[in-house]
Formats: C-alpha cells, sequence, structure tokens
C-alpha cells in the first residue's frame, strides 16, 4: 500500500510538473519583449508581435536600430487614435527616432504570421 501511495504521488507530481511546463511554454508563446542585453550605452531586447496580439501601449525615451528577424506589416496605433501601417522587410535595419513627449502607443501585427524584431536603443548619458 505504501509502495501505491508513493507511485501516486511520483505520479502526480509528474503530471504537476508537465501542466506548470505547460503553462510557462504557453505563455512564452504570445506577444513579448524578451530581454538581449543591457549597458551604459544601449538597451536590447527582442520583440516578438503574434497575430492580433498587439504589445501594450508604451513609449520610446530614446531612439533605436530595429532589425527584422521575421518582416511584416505593423500597425503603430497612437493612444490618440491615429494609426500608421509600417512594413519591416525580414533582413533589413531600420532607424527610428524618440517619441514626442506625451504620447504612447501599440503595435498591432494585423497579419497572420509572427513578427519578431530586435531592437537595439541608445541610452541618453
Amino acid at each position: 500500500m505504501r509502495i501505491l501511495k508513493t507511485i501516486g504521488v511520483l505520479a502526480l507530481g509528474g503530471v504537476l510538473g508537465v501542466a506548470a511546463t505547460l503553462a510557462a511554454q504557453t505563455a512564452q508563446s504570445g506577444t513579448r519583449r524578451e530581454p538581449q542585453f543591457e549597458n551604459e550605452h544601449v538597451r536590447a531586447w527582442k520583440s516578438i508581435i503574434m497575430p492580433k496580439q498587439p504589445l501594450t501601449m508604451h513609449r520610446h525615451e530614446h531612439p533605436r536600430a530595429l532589425i527584422a528577424l521575421k518582416g511584416g506589416t505593423v500597425d503603430i496605433v497612437q493612444k490618440s487614435g491615429e494609426s500608421q501601417k509600417v512594413v519591416w522587410e525580414s533582413g533589413k535595419a531600420y532607424w527610428l527616432t524618440e517619441d514626442k513627449p506625451g504620447t504612447t502607443h501599440a503595435d498591432v501585427n494585423n497579419g497572420t504570421e509572427p513578427i519578431e524584431v530586435i531592437v537595439v536603443e541608445l541610452q541618453k548619458h
């Protein structure tokens, strides 16, 4: 009986471990920013924008370079409701200035495939 209880606890632990792993993978499968590198000169991250899952409202205080790993068309939607459509081609790099003071925007992927970019933002001294 004790052996059966031990096997049951081990099996339950294994099932819970698998469930936790699947939950973590699911959380990692959505739109997100993944930090890559940061020092006093630059901050770099990878943005993955899934279809119909926009990056939340944010702003960029500093100019930055964007390198499209997997390009696509992005709608940059301002808090005011204004929208600008931008095409990022895979393998191309782009220069983006800092945002105007007091503005925020969301990046929306209305395509059917994820968009992946590396952003390298300059830090002001």
